[in-house]
Order: structure tokens, then sequence, then C-alpha cells
């Protein structure tokens, strides 16, 4: 997570349009925030959410061969899970 605790040192300039920051500040005060506090909080979860299926992950060949294993491997079977899959769903009954 992005620490937004600490002294605050650097600026963004946005223009928008007189509607927009009407809404931003009715959203701001509705949460009990200031208006830069509502935009860096929904900035940084935006931003977090854009990056969380762009992670990285490196792995030695050993593990790396267990991953692929397991991706190509087929599913163990699960009675309760084929069971829970075999159900109508609640809004379909």
């Amino acid at each position: 997570m992005v620490n937004t605790t600490t002294a605050a040192s650097e600026r963004v300039r946005l223009r928008m349009t007189l509607t927009a920051k009407r809404t931003l500040q009715r959203a701001a005060a509705a949460t009990n925030k200031t208006l830069t506090e509502f935009l860096l909080d929904a900035g940084l979860n935006a931003a977090l959410d854009a990056l969380t299926d762009r992670r990285v992950f490196q792995l030695n060949e050993k593990r790396w061969n267990a991953f692929m294993a397991a991706l190509v491997a087929p599913p163990k079977n699960n009675p309760r899970l084929r069971k829970l899959l075999a159900r109508k769903a609640s809004w379909e009954q």
C-alpha cells in the first residue's frame, strides 16, 4: 500500500469543469474528507487496481517447472464443488 501519512511535497494540477469540481467536492464532504484527501485516496485506489494485473513474479527453474505442471494438470475431483456448480443460481429459481 502507498504511504499517505508522510509529508506531501509534490503537486498535481488538474483542469476540470465546474460541474465536475462540485461533484467531487460533494463526494469529499459526504466522506468527511478534504477534496485533496478524496482525490488522492480515489486516485491511489484506481492506480493500485490498474497495476494489480501487471505484477511480475520470478521463480527459479524448479519452482517454474512446478508452477507450469500445476497449470496443465487436470483439476482434482471435488464433489462439493461439482454439487455447488450443478445447483441453479438463486436468481434463476
